[in-house]
């Protein structure tokens, strides 16, 4: 977990799915904090554990603005702000996501065989 800025908007899931908006100004100890079930509440009852986003704030207004944003939004929208940088949803406290997924090489390959050798796509292969 990077240390960029000495406040955080996070949110944390559960394994099935549930998920939280929090901020804090020591991530590491926070995420900690949920994973040990240090503090009674929503993510100690919802077994909520794995953090799933983070966003680096200088400010602690700034990271509190941002946190009550999120909040705000539906379920859909939050997925989205996760899946764009963890599309797997991995579980950031233990390290950076996997790169590339099997997914994506998979996708990658099925490209490939869609191009010709100069890098064209083989109109036999491909129709519009």
């Amino acid at each position: 977990m990077a240390r960029d800025g000495s406040f955080y908007s996070y949110i944390m899931a559960s394994e099935s799915g549930v998920l939280y908006v929090g901020v804090t100004n020591n991530l590491a100890v926070r995420v900690g904090q949920h994973k040990e079930k240090l503090v009674l509440g929503f993510t100690s009852q919802y077994n909520v554990t794995k953090l799933v986003w983070y966003e680096p704030h200088s400010e602690a207004g700034a990271a509190i603005v941002r946190e009550k944003e999120i909040k705000g939004w539906r379920r859909s929208k939050k997925v989205r702000l996760i899946e764009e940088r963890n599309p797997t949803w991995h579980d950031l406290s233990l390290g950076p996501p996997p790169s590339p997924s099997r997914h994506c090489e998979r996708s990658l390959r099925s490209e490939e065989s869609l191009l010709g050798s100069e890098g064209k796509r083989d109109p036999s292969l491909h129709s519009e």
